[in-house]
């Protein structure tokens, strides 16, 4: 049984189906574009709501990323003895390559995309996927005992793991988020946790040395660690050391990346290229093959993607920054005026937390979506507070805002569903947006 229609759940049921299983597929909507795909493959489905007594009667179920299993279908499904996992859980108990596993609150998909590049240049057949792209699930014909899957991995698919082991294990870095999702923060820190939970005294746990909160909760992990930090203050691990990324060690200094190399905007993306460097160098890529990967590499888009400079204003694309930490490691890759729109619907985080870095840049708020009244509310007392009702709106006040060389800063510190599908459509009605104001501004 697969709940839920969505990338992960679809590439899960054909994944099933082509193994021998007898597969229904439940989706709370009455139809969505695979259908008729998938009952092409055989696959039942059950349309309109997960019905308790289908659940229940399952011999395994396998739910999408964006499913809670609070539910009570769910919870008479376990009392029946069915064992409930995650997508991410059932694809990787079929693959025959190795597994290199990214989470962290913000920058999982940078990274992710780092480490592929560099072990691609590096020679290595490499797969790259999960929470990102192509679910693990769609990657399984392709799984070799040579191949390295790159995946990245959320805290919705971490919590419903049982036997997930990565060869190497990556935390980027904690802070509030999904809180509309989690309980408490303590769960969502533990859902992250589960990264390591099956791995070996032989497999890696590639750590964030400047994040307290991930030292804490990976300090049960037993496999072996590699370090790195932005701060600099490791004798052993991956750090910045004048111009360059180095990895130390107790005898020796091995130069990887110099920074020059690197085409990211922000001081927070470093953190990434950091941990791209320090798991790609685990897995044996060397320095060439890095810096290979880094000259063609700019950045992904929605994440700090420069849309269009008009008349002297910079619009920049953050719409994955959708909490609160990310969105201010935005703000603080800045030294212009900062005029920031943020908003959507609410998941948790202080909005708050963003005051002092707009205020120092001088900087201002568009607040847009559900959240704007909260926005207002957190930010009014501390910079300008103007509420947009449509992206166009938000567009040209934060224009008007920024005059005559600031920053028009997308980065929501939200999710997008109250006005856009996803964080993609928002990021792409933005783009849409500048560019139509900069036709009529020419």
């Amino acid at each position: 049984m697969v709940v839920g229609a969505a990338r992960s759940g679809i590439a899960a049921a054909e994944l099933a189906a082509r193994r021998g299983a007898r597969v229904m597929l439940t989706e709370t909507r009455d139809t969505f574009e695979a259908a008729d795909r998938l009952r092409a493959q055989g696959i039942e489905l059950e349309l309109g709501g997960h019905r308790a007594e289908t659940l229940a009667g399952a011999d395994l179920i396998v739910t999408s990323p964006g499913v809670p299993t609070e539910q009570a279908a769910f919870e008479a499904a376990r009392a029946n003895g069915v064992e409930t996992i995650g997508e991410l859980e059932f694809a990787s108990r079929w693959i025959t390559g190795r597994l290199i596993a990214i989470t962290g609150t913000k920058g999982k998909s940078t990274t992710t995309t780092l480490i592929g590049r560099m072990l691609e240049a590096a020679g290595q057949k490499v797969l790259v996927g999960g929470n990102i792209g192509t679910p693990l699930s769609a990657q399984l014909e392709q799984s070799t005992t040579d191949a390295i899957h790159v995946v990245e991995t959320s805290s919705f698919q971490l919590e419903t793991t049982t036997s997930f082991h990565p060869w190497i294990a990556v935390w980027l870095n904690f802070a509030d988020d999904h809180l509309d999702r989690h309980p408490t923060v303590e769960a969502y820190a533990a859902a992250k946790a589960r990264i390591f939970a099956n791995q070996t005294a032989n497999d890696w746990a590639v750590l964030n040395a400047d994040d307290a909160a991930v030292l804490k909760h990976a300090s049960d992990a037993v496999a072996r660690r590699e370090l790195f930090s932005l701060e600099g203050g490791l004798a052993e691990g991956v750090v910045i050391e004048g111009d360059s990324i180095v990895r130390r060690t107790a005898t020796d200094v091995e130069r990887l990346i110099p920074l020059a190399a690197v085409q990211l905007t922000g001081r927070h993306m470093l953190n990434n290229v950091l941990a791209a460097a320090a798991a790609s160098h685990i897995a044996g890529a060397r320095a060439a093959a890095m810096i290979a990967a880094l000259h063609r590499f700019h950045g992904l888009p929605h994440v700090m993607e420069t849309v269009a400079v008009v008349r002297g204003v910079r619009f920049v694309n953050d719409s994955k920054a959708t909490n609160v930490e990310a969105a201010l490691r935005s703000i603080e890759s800045f030294e212009q005026r900062v005029v920031a729109i943020i908003g959507g619907r609410y998941k948790g985080g202080n909005f708050a937390e963003l005051g002092p870095a707009l205020a120092a840049s001088g900087g201002a708020v568009i607040a847009i979506g559900e959240a704007a009244p909260l926005v207002r509310e957190a930010l009014a007392g501390t910079v300008p507070v103007v509420e947009a009702t449509s992206m166009r709106e938000a567009v040209q006040r934060g224009y008007d805002a920024a005059k005559p060389d600031g920053v028009v800063l997308l980065a929501p510190a939200c999710s997008s569903f109250d006005w856009f599908r996803d964080y993609a459509e928002r990021g792409d009605v933005f783009k849409e947006e500048v560019n139509r104001l900069r036709a009529r501004e020419q």
